[in-house]
């Protein structure tokens, strides 16, 4: 099953990071890093492997962790964000939505 990094948007401290669109700003300049086959406007819009979320009102950065394989250092720069700005991350797997019936 897939891993993924969590990136909170709480300090350690419990502090909201700010400025408030960070996720979408950190989400938007890692959207050219896309898993292989992924096509050629994929760049248009957040990449798969690296995307904002919502969880209980506190905004979230998705961080999968098949970005380490695919561009180490991409990996490298989305830890030492969360490590630089004092974030707090948490390791987890995302579980699918189950289709509508």
């Amino acid at each position: 099953m897939a891993k993924q990094i969590f990136i909170i948007g709480m300090t350690h401290a419990g502090k909201t990071f700010r400025p408030s669109d960070w996720a979408e700003r950190l989400a938007g300049v890692m959207a050219c890093f896309q898993p292989p086959g992924a096509g050629p406007q994929a760049h248009l819009g957040y990449s798969p492997l690296v995307r904002p979320v919502m969880i209980n009102d506190v905004k979230c950065v998705v961080v999968d962790e098949s970005l380490r394989e695919l561009e180490p250092m991409a990996w490298n720069f989305v830890l030492s964000f969360a490590k630089d700005n004092d974030l707090q991350t948490s390791e987890a797997c995302v579980i699918p939505e189950r289709p509508a019936r």
